[in-house]
């Protein structure tokens, strides 16, 4: 499905990336809004779009700074959550919109959080993919050590191969098709021909956190989304979002929604049939 590309300037001057889906037929809901992970970029979100517009919504996808196409940022110290935030808050007022229901994949979904704690009209609905406000230390000690260490590659074979090494224990069935489709979506092109990964090597420097200085407690983000619609999938793989988490979301919100994709980790693709239902349904009944 086609969608408008969308240049959108940031307030500290960087330019970001957009995917405009237009919806299809009548309009019958508010903007979604798609925030990817952490090393991916819109395009996570191409097999999903053209569905969620069929249902007669206006899809947004934005590449974070330094990812895709949007620009990378010259001071890394930059790449963190609440800059991720103000990015988000620009990209909407960039384009008029006041509320949207957004769908978040792992660091998305965190970012999704955040907005609703410091924008709390924004958020109207949210989908939480894979992620929560308990994360399993396994999962992100895994992120953690295949960030930003990989050099480019001279052939599109050779991305997938070493995209299944890094993400093989998140999709145990997948075929060979389905790697050479995750590698185009994860990696770009470079003018000299080799093939790198789609995001700035920098963004691993976010994980520099002395050992000491502990996490911030990001349950009072989760809590700024008690007032919405919110609907949790989750990998039943999955080693950064345990079922343990998701009931802890679930007593401090007794209406959450949730669904399960079997035979998959972090982060499923919202292209497999359980994710797939439980979004079009989610999608039907929020605003």
């Amino acid at each position: 499905m086609p969608y408008t590309q969308r240049p959108i300037p940031a307030r500290d001057g960087l330019n970001l990336f957009l995917r405009d889906y237009q919806p299809t037929g009548e309009v019958s809901g508010l903007p979604v809004l798609c925030l990817h992970g952490l090393t991916r970029n819109s395009a996570d979100f191409e097999g999903v779009a053209p569905r969620i517009a069929a249902l007669g919504r206006r899809v947004l996808a934005l590449d974070v700074r330094g990812r895709g196409w949007s620009d990378r940022d010259l001071d890394p110290s930059r790449y963190r959550p609440d800059i991720y935030v103000l990015d988000v808050l620009d990209a909407l007022d960039a384009l008029g919109i006041a509320r949207a229901v957004f769908i978040g994949t792992s660091m998305g979904g965190l970012i999704t959080m955040l907005v609703a704690a410091q924008a709390p009209t924004t958020v109207a609905a949210a989908v939480l993919n894979d992620i929560g406000p308990e994360l399993n230390p396994v999962g992100l000690a895994r992120i953690v050590g295949y960030v930003g260490k990989s050099e480019p590659v001279a052939s599109w074979d050779e991305m997938a191969a070493l995209v299944k090494a890094s993400q093989g224990i998140a999709f145990p069935d997948a075929d060979d098709a389905f790697w050479r489709s995750f590698a185009r979506r994860v990696a770009q092109q470079l003018p000299d021909g080799r093939i790198a990964f789609a995001y700035d090597p920098a963004i691993s420097k976010a994980f520099t956190r002395p050992q000491a200085v502990p996490a911030p407690s990001l349950l009072p983000f989760f809590e700024a989304l008690a007032k919405v619609p919110v609907l949790v999938i989750r990998g039943a793989l999955s080693d950064v979002l345990s079922e343990e988490g998701v009931a802890v979301m679930r007593a401090l919100k007794p209406d959450l929604e949730t669904a399960e994709v079997p035979r998959v980790g972090h982060a499923p693709t919202l292209e497999e049939v359980e994710a797939r239902n439980a979004l079009a349904a989610f999608l039907v009944r929020v605003p």
